[in-house]
């Protein structure tokens, strides 16, 4: 049996209380409250009819209950689609551009359990071709010098003789290349210039209209230029030609910078002999969805209100769903909208669940003198109704993890592969009854004004529900006026549940969303700062013993599950909602979070040590420590947690 509805939770003494207490307000000169008074008997007696109506009402089934959320305006939220980025390889340089155009699916590999998980290009690519044009020489605090000439002959020193931050070598490439990834072909001796070709202190960046920005790294063969070798770089989506110390051109330079603290730094500067470029691929945006073209729903009997389903779902929210209407002599095109309350009897409109994949034309409504008001137009009986293209997708399984993506399932010509660098983020599943009956009354409360810091979360779910989990710190004494909103996106973790801090931060597109939808809601005077939590690198090593008949092997990777799940940023914690914001872990957390795990010998001791962690490098501290905090906004990061099993 489903369990009933709870709408009213007052009972038979709620209600008499309230009534007394209304009394009192309302006839102060009625002092008689005993229980023997005949008012009591009165709101007694009604009370208990009140009691019994309410009892029949927290019966209806669960449609009812439905429709009347729906008469509220409340809906199930669709599920949210996940988001990466994804890198065409060409099978070789081409002296012509390579399109890839828009809508190229890509996926997963089909297995015997699972089919495979589709992703499509948001837009399309251009890959340019290109080729070196000059090089230069630019120590810190110099012109840069053309060392072009020099190349293919006594070759040159691409930094000061004792390289310092912010030396730069300088390449012009033959054309802007944006989106693209080029590889430098780079010819120097093979020598030890000092630093550690695992991680030099080198920073590719590219030209663009906000200046210098950094480009990521596929590839570095040459080990900070330590040998010959290929260095391919994966430009920014808008490098343009710009002009550096008097000469335009397409720039990309590689430069000096800090050194990490314990991380060697260059003695003397690299020799180059050869450089070249060429382009070899391109990066583009791609969303967990896949598109269905030319559908036929059905065919109209001329009523109001109808119903039509799209035969497949869940169906991707877009901007551009069109339905079209025709019925022989002509053809129309109807467009979608949220809701039917502004529409006249003439709007080709028509409302679309994206949940449910359901498609409804306008209502109407009978009025005192008997006519009907529709609230949007009526296909014509007859008609043909169909949809000229749609997008299904979404959930939490598009969150895959890198190089996941990695089947062409649209022929692009010289392409011969492809593959996602960055794991996709932002997948969510559709919204359940219970959570919609858990939303109802925080929607209808707030009325959707941003006021309370409950209200300011709702509302942000509401405008991304990519968004996995959302905390807002009201305005303090140091920063009044401002409210801080911590966003967490739905996350992809490896096979071990760890999780890299690159895909913890929220793209732009949806920051933005996020801060053009809560600025129409919130009140006049307050400030909106909308960011990811400061995430703090935890190493965890433990020791603990195993009891008699346990798998050592099992025992530990099942501890390592454990620990990475107590701090995971969406499902942590004890509650199973997150690591809590600004919380300090300790020693007993830990223990806590193992006793669980079968196999683990708690009559003996275990070992517990924290240390800190750099996030963005890695790099682990030295001492630890059996207590670690965190800042107002932290959030703990695991990294690489260690269990040792006697």
């Amino acid at each position: 049996m489903l369990p009933a509805p709870d709408l009213d939770d007052r009972h038979f003494q709620n209600l008499v209380d309230d009534a007394r207490r209304l009394v009192r307000e309302r006839f102060p000169e009625w002092s008689d409250h005993n229980i023997s008074d005949p008012g009591i008997t009165l709101i007694e007696a009604v009370a208990t009819m009140v009691d019994q109506l309410i009892y029949r009402l927290n019966r209806v089934p669960e449609r009812n209950y439905l429709k009347f959320l729906d008469l509220l305006g409340l809906e199930l939220r669709p599920a949210s689609t996940a988001r990466t980025r994804v890198t065409f390889w060409l099978s070789a340089p081409q002296p012509q551009t390579v399109e890839v155009r828009a809508d190229t699916e890509i996926s997963t590999v089909r297995t015997d359990i699972a089919e495979p998980i589709v992703f499509s290009t948001e837009r399309g690519l251009s890959i340019i071709p290109c080729s070196r044009e000059r090089v230069f020489a630019a120590p810190a605090g110099t012109d840069p010098r053309d060392r072009t000439l020099s190349l293919g002959n006594t070759g040159f020193d691409c930094f000061a003789a004792t390289p310092q931050p912010d030396d730069a070598l300088l390449v012009e490439l033959s054309n802007p290349v944006p989106s693209c990834a080029v590889m430098l072909r780079i010819t120097c001796p093979v020598a030890g210039a000092g630093v550690d070709p695992r991680r030099p202190p080198l920073q590719w960046e590219a030209t663009t209209e906000r200046g210098w920005v950094a480009c990521d790294v596929g590839l570095d063969e040459t080990g900070g230029f330590n040998q010959p070798g290929d260095v391919i770089v994966h430009m920014p989506d808008d490098h343009i030609r710009s002009t550096v110390a008097g000469k335009r051109g397409a720039w990309l330079r590689c430069r000096v910078v800090d050194a990490i603290p314990g991380q060697p730094t260059y003695k003397r500067s690299p020799h180059i002999d050869a450089v070249t470029a060429q382009t070899v691929g391109g990066t583009v945006g791609a969303r967990h969805s896949q598109g269905v073209v030319g559908e036929v729903l059905g065919i109209s009997d001329g009523s109001v209100a109808q119903r039509f389903s799209l035969h497949q779902r869940p169906v991707v929210p877009t901007d551009g769903l069109r339905v079209s209407v025709s019925d022989g002599a002509e053809s129309s095109v109807w467009t979608a909208v949220d809701d039917f309350a502004e529409c006249g009897p003439d709007d080709k409109v028509f409302h679309l669940d994206t949940v449910s994949g359901e498609i409804t034309f306008g209502p109407a409504v009978r009025e005192s003198d008997g006519s009907l008001r529709c609230f949007g137009a009526i296909p014509r009986k007859g008609a043909v109704i169909g949809v000229d293209e749609y997008r299904i997708g979404g959930g939490a399984a598009g969150n895959v993890g890198v190089g996941q993506l990695r089947v062409l399932k649209t022929s692009v010509p010289f392409v011969s592969r492809v593959e996602n660098r960055v794991a996709a983020v932002g997948g969510a599943q559709a919204e359940t009854i219970e959570e919609l009956k858990l939303r109802g009354p925080v929607v209808l409360r707030s009325r959707g004004r941003a006021v309370t810091a409950e209200d300011f979360e709702e509302l942000t779910r509401q405008a991304a529900p990519e968004i996995a989990r959302v905390h807002c710190l009201p305005a303090g004494d140091d920063a009044p006026g401002v409210v801080r909103l911590l966003v967490v996106p739905h996350v992809a973790e490896d096979a071990e549940g760890e999780i890299r801090l690159h895909d913890l931060t929220p793209s732009t597109e949806v920051l933005d969303t996020i801060a053009a939808y809560l600025d129409r809601r919130r009140l006049i005077g307050t400030r909106l700062l909308i960011e990811p939590p400061l995430y703090i690198g935890v190493t965890i090593v433990v020791s603990v013993s195993a009891s008699l008949g346990f798998d050592r092997q099992t025992v530990k990777r099942d501890v390592l599950r454990h620990l990475y799940r107590l701090l995971h940023p969406v499902r942590g914690g004890r509650s199973g909602v997150g690591w809590p914001v600004g919380r300090a872990l300790g020693a007993p957390d830990i223990t806590a979070a193992i006793a669980d795990v079968p196999g683990v010998d708690l009559g003996q001791e275990v070992m517990v040590d924290l240390y800190p962690v750099n996030p963005a490098t890695g790099r682990r501290g030295q001492e630890s420590t059996d207590r670690l905090t965190l800042p107002p906004t932290g959030l703990f990061l695991s990294h690489q947690h260690q269990v040792r099993v006697i």
